[in-house]
Parts: structure tokens; sequence; C-alpha cells
């Protein structure tokens, strides 16, 4: 049983890696070519990276609720499928045209399906890791499956870079779409049979609030805690979403350095922040089983979001790319240790109405982490167009400590 654990967890983390490679393969196509050679503007292609974030916001919740009716594992077979298909469409809309306008207007209706298709990832993942780990050990798993996803997008930068020199843009998202549908099938037919069915509501737990039975999963979303953890998410889905979209053009563009340069820069910044989610998500149960739950998680949130924006701030007033990288690596590392405290204290938040809304409590974090997220890419040019890129990424570092400064309010549940 401890090896089918680890080895679905293995699972996730390609899963996850696949799913954030399609997502943000479209950031090197904009920073390489769409904005310098097809002419779409810098505000217009903010609005095609966000284009998938709004409809992955909105799609979020009835993505939980799904997750929570038919399954994590049957709702993350659908998710690879339907993903990879749009990804794979992304590059045919470039055979379709490649006018400015009429490219702008297919890339936002089919990024933003594919938007609607990621939703369950990860609430789907943190599900299966509530379900599967023992208290002691789903940090660390966690850690472990947002590390395979950043892991996803640092690979993205060269990988989908060379796959653009080496064939052309269309054939580099088809190939990583094909690849995610192909994961996709296998998930199905090799991690699904190793998971529960959901169970059907019990009678106390389907009562409605006013029998004064136990919480409802639909009640959980009243919950204090989950705000001010949804809260603090947005600030950290602020910082990361300017970076994931916006760091390989800041390299090429406004540092002047080579597009090779910029991808591997990049690669280095994010793998980074990779690792600090695999060593986060262990650190965080050491804490805990030293301070105490409450404690422990509060601490690693608070250095982690803390560190990220001082050498954020630090990084974008150094000179020299590998100064630059370093500082940047630094930060992105360091709010990454993060990533699987977030998760955890969801999914255990949900486990109190019975243990049948991880996948609801986990959607609606998320939501508030996409709602920061999708603002960052679309606000971010505005910004650095009024007080400069220095600015734009100041901002982010100052939202994401109020963000970390937020879990001093915050009470995670206690598991004894």
């Amino acid at each position: 049983m401890s090896s089918n654990r680890w080895r679905i967890i293995a699972l996730l983390m390609g899963y996850a890696a696949l799913g954030h490679f399609n997502r943000v393969g479209i950031t090197v196509a904009g920073a390489e070519l769409f904005i310098p050679k097809y002419g779409i503007s810098e505000y217009n292609m903010g609005w095609v990276y966000t284009a998938l974030l709004i409809a992955y916001t909105l799609a979020m919740l009835p993505g939980g609720w799904l997750i929570d009716r038919i399954g994590s594992g049957r709702a993350l077979a659908i998710f690879g499928v339907t993903m990879g298909t749009f990804a794979m469409l992304t590059g045919v809309a470039g055979w379709y045209t490649e006018s400015p306008f009429p490219l702008l207007i297919c890339l936002l209706v089919v990024r933003s399906l594919a938007g609607l298709c990621n939703a369950p990832l990860h609430p789907g993942a943190a599900h299966v890791v509530s379900g599967e780990m023992t208290p002691n050990r789903r940090a660390t798993a966690n850690g472990m499956v947002t590390a395979g996803a950043v892991v996803g997008i640092s690979c993205c930068y060269p990988v989908f870079g060379w796959l653009m020199d080496t064939l052309d843009w269309q054939w580099a998202f088809i190939v990583g779409g094909s690849a995610l549908v192909a994961y996709g099938l296998l998930w199905w037919l090799v991690a699904v049979p190793l998971l529960p069915r959901p169970q059907p509501p019990t009678q106390q737990s389907a009562a409605s609030p006013e029998t004064g039975n136990a919480p409802t999963a639909w009640s959980t979303l009243g919950d204090t805690t989950l705000w001010l953890l949804t809260f603090s998410y947005a600030g950290y889905g602020y910082f990361q979403y300017l970076f994931f979209y916006w760091m390989n053009y800041y390299f090429t563009k406004v540092l002047e350095v080579s597009n090779e340069d910029s991808r591997w820069a990049t690669f280095w910044v994010v793998l980074a922040m990779g690792a600090g989610m695999a060593l986060g998500g262990r650190g965080t149960d050491v804490l805990c089983h030293w301070l105490g739950t409450i404690n422990g998680r509060r601490a690693l949130v608070i250095t982690g979001m803390g560190l990220g924006a001082v050498f954020g701030i630090v990084g974008v007033n150094v000179s020299g790319l590998f100064y630059v990288a370093l500082c940047l690596a630094i930060a992105m590392g360091a709010v990454g240790m993060c990533e699987g405290v977030f998760w955890t204290t969801a999914t255990d938040i949900g486990g109190k109405s019975g243990g049948r809304s991880g996948g609801l409590a986990g959607a609606f974090m998320n939501t508030g982490g996409n709602i920061g997220g999708l603002i960052a890419p679309i606000l971010t040019p505005f910004l650095a167009e009024e007080i400069g890129w220095t600015g734009a990424i100041a901002v982010a570092c100052i939202i994401s400590g109020i963000g970390g400064l937020t879990w001093l309010l915050i009470r995670p549940p206690v598991d004894d």
C-alpha cells in the first residue's frame, strides 16, 4: 500500500509538470514571436495570458465540485485529455491565420477553453494527497507535486524554445499537447484503478445547517480561516504569475540578453522555486513536529514570503544577468517553500465537513490564488509603463510580504 501511495505521488508530479509545461509555453512564443514578429502588443499579449487564468478561475469551484462528485482520479484524467487537446489547437490556430488580429482572437478563444479544462489539476492532486497520505506526510507530498509543476514550467523555457527553433511554434504546441493527452490516458489506466471511488454522502453530512449536525461541504466556504488562507494565496499567486508570464520577456527586452540566455536564466530561476517547494513540504512537516501545526506552518510561510519580497526587490536593483538571476532564484525558492502549506491547510479545512469537501476547499483557495495571478499578467505592463519594470516587480514583492503576514491571523486545523 505504501509503495502504491508514492507511485501515485510520482505520477502526480509528472502530470503537474506536463500540465504546466502546456500552460506556460505560450509565454515563450509570446516573448520571442507574437510580440516582436507578429505585432501583438504587450497589453494584448497580457490578455492572452490572462484569458486562460480567467477561465481557469471561473471553473475552479465547479471543478472542485466535480472532484468531490466523481472522484479526483477521474477528474484528473478528464483534465489531461481535454487540456492537451486545446494545447494542440493553439498550434492549429497558427495554421489557420498568422495575421495579428485574427491570430489574437484565436489565441484568446483557445486559451480560454484550455483554462476551463485545467481547473481540476491542483485541487484534484491535493485531494488525492489528502486521501492517500497520513497527516505528517501531506505537506511533503503536496510540496513534491507542486515542485513537479514548477519543474515543468522551468523546463518549458529551453525545451519549448528548442521545439520552436527546430520545428516551428505551431508544432511546439502540438508536441506538448500530445504528450499531455497521452499522459492523461496513462493516468486513467495506471492511477485511477488504485484510487478509491468517492463515497456517497451520509445522512449526517447531507444534513442542513439548521439541523445542528456536522457541517455540509458547501458550508465550508464560510470558514473564516479559509477566507484568510485564500487572501494570502492571492498574494502568492500575484507574485509567482508575474514571474511565470513576464520573466522571460524581462530578460530579453528589458535586460536585453539573447533568447538563449533568457531561456536558461528563466529555467534556473523557476527551477529554484520547484526546489523550494520540495524542500518546503518536508520542512513544514519537521517544523510542525517541533513547533506544532499552527506555529510551524506560520513560521514557514511568513519567512518564505518575506524572503521572497526582499530578494525580489534586490534582484531588480543589481547589475548583471548572473546576479539578477541569482537573487530572483532565491526569491522564487523562498516563496515556493510555502506552496505545500497552502494546499495541506485547505484540504485540512475541507476535512472538517466529514472529509467530503477537500476538493471544494482547495478549489476555493485556488480561485483566490488565480484572481491574484490573473491580475499580474495584465497589470504588470501598465505598471511598467508608469513606474518602470523595477517598480512593477517591487509591487509584486510588497504584495507577497502582505500575503505572508496574513498568516499571523490564520489558525490551521490541528489534527491530533
